[in-house]
């Protein structure tokens, strides 16, 4: 019988890991899509915002791969780059456990953790009826990505109908090259697109589209909710949108280089003392798009070089305070980074050109025109792990010859196949799930393992956790059998305990190595 070959696994999780978990075949791109560029505007305050810079690659073709990527790293702020291809929804969407993630069914959720990067890549990454949530968590990019459809009502639901939504004492997240959409607004089941609440700060929307939705987005979510703000709008296109581009309550936006088309009842909603520099934007075919509305309680502008091109504005009354016709500045607000602007003229070419996914990352070089930037040199190496390393741990296996025991096991199976070296022969739970142990009459060092699974079942095994039988603690967990490093622990048992698995799994041997 030919002897699988031993994937090579990390404590962040390595892409192989991630395809054994469901099954998927994952082909590996000859470069990696690494964040071009680096964070702008107020993104880049607050120490900036880098994602996952410096840590592993992974690839994935479902949510729960995004979700065991997460779930896989040592510690919730690994830093971790995920690259994402394909679609994303509810079908391949589910929870996912770990020490270092707080996940959820139904929604992409970025909870409790920093140091991520989503970005999608190869024929691009659709997220379709199903939204990112940001909760709690700091030092995140999302770039190069679709979200459509996402709806708070009907079905299927998530993430309260918001595209993207970000609460919860949230900093610097920077959206780049997103393109966010709905199929009409509230009353036909979706709420906001890029939505910021509950102390959520410095925070960069960049070259993105937002479209056919009765909210674009908000910043606070009550007139007493006013400890968010510091957010960059920049060469985002904004079309065929009812209101909220964006609604600011309280905080500083910086908005500049904006294309602003067919927005239906109101634009820029600055109230509750929010303070909005608005630069050097393009607005065609809107209403209102600047001013205080649907409150008496108003913000404030500062306004230079916009154009406002066959827009109409209502006249003042209460709660109803529109800027224009004649748009002039009530206050000033200063901006603590360094910024080109381009020319209001070149905004609906050079947005048109360069806003939303697949567009290659082209951004602005300050003097309308495009150029592709490379990637940040504080990016982490070009290539993702390669899932076809043969690299297995050196030296003699412990397991060959010691004893072992287990949790349960199925009819015709032993605990001790897992340790004859025989890949004929192997150890299943009685159910999915279940542990075995291998152990040793003295005290043995370990610091590698490698689970092999039985021919016919690789790709069974999905979520796991290794254990010091002896005192109980959690050496590492993972996703997918493999090879794994572990440090070096002095102890006379260890446990594979599977948590997760799409079928019953088939341990043909678990081997140790002390390194």
């Amino acid at each position: 019988m030919r002897r699988p070959v031993a994937l090579r696994l990390s404590a962040a999780l390595s892409t192989m890991a991630l395809a054994a978990a469901t099954g998927a075949v994952l082909t590996m791109p000859e470069a990696s899509a690494a964040v071009a560029g680096g964070a702008t505007g107020f993104a880049s305050q607050n120490g900036g915002t880098t994602g996952g810079a410096g840590g592993q690659t992974v690839r994935a073709t479902t949510g729960t791969q995004i979700h065991e990527a997460l779930c896989g790293r040592a510690s919730s702020s690994t830093p971790i780059t995920i690259e994402v291809e394909g679609t994303i929804n509810h079908a391949n969407t589910a929870k996912v456990s770990g020490d270092s993630c707080n996940t959820a069914a139904g929604v992409i959720e970025l909870k409790q953790i920093s140091n991520v990067t989503l970005v999608g890549v190869g024929s691009g990454a659709v997220f379709d009826q199903l939204g990112i949530h940001i909760r709690q968590s700091s030092n995140i990019i999302i770039q190069n990505v679709t979200v459509k459809n996402v709806k708070k009502s009907g079905s299927p639901t998530s993430n309260g109908g918001d595209a993207i939504g970000m609460e919860s004492d949230v900093r610097n997240v920077w959206v780049d090259h997103a393109t966010l959409e709905a199929s009409g607004g509230e009353d036909d089941g979706f709420d906001g697109l890029f939505d910021m609440k509950d102390n959520t700060q410095y925070v960069t929307l960049s070259y993105s589209i937002l479209r056919n939705s009765g909210r674009g987005g908000l910043i606070g979510s009550s007139e007493t909710q006013l400890d968010n703000g510091y957010v960059t709008f920049h060469h985002n296109l904004y079309e065929n949108v009812d209101s909220r581009t964006p609604l600011l309550r309280g905080g500083v936006a910086h908005i500049y280089n904006n294309y602003y088309m067919k927005l239906n009842k109101s634009g820029i909603n600055s109230r509750a003392g929010a303070h909005a520099k608005v630069d050097n934007n393009y607005f065609k075919d809107s209403k209102d798009v600047l001013g205080t509305f649907y409150t008496d309680t108003t913000g404030y502008w500062q306004v230079s070089g916009n154009t406002f091109d066959n827009v109409t504005w209502s006249s003042p009354g209460t709660e109803n305070h529109p800027a224009g016709p004649d748009p002039k500045s009530n206050t000033t607000v200063s901006i603590p980074y360094a910024y080109t602007l381009d020319a209001a003229s070149c905004v609906p070419s050079l947005v048109t050109g360069t806003a939303g996914a697949g567009k290659g990352l082209k951004v602005s070089d300050g003097d309308c025109s495009t150029t592709t930037p490379t990637p940040d040199p504080t990016d982490p190496t070009p290539n993702p792990t390669d899932p076809t390393d043969p690299t297995t741990p050196g030296g003699t296996n412990l397991s060959l010859g010691a004893g072992a025991d287990g949790s349960s096991k199925a009819s015709g199976t032993s605990y001790g196949n897992v340790r004859d070296g025989d890949l004929g022969t192997y150890w299943s739970p009685a159910g999915s799930t279940g542990s075995v142990s291998v152990k040793w009459p003295s005290a043995t060092s370990v610091s590698a393992v490698t689970i092999r699974e039985a021919a016919g079942a690789q790709g069974v095994i999905g979520s796991w956790r290794l254990l010091n039988a002896d005192t109980g603690a959690v050496l590492k967990t993972g996703s997918g059998a493999g090879s794994v490093t572990i440090p070096a622990t002095s102890l006379r048992k260890l446990t594979f305990e599977i948590t997760g698995a799409s079928g019953t799994p088939k341990v043909a041997e678990f081997e140790t190595y002390a390194g």
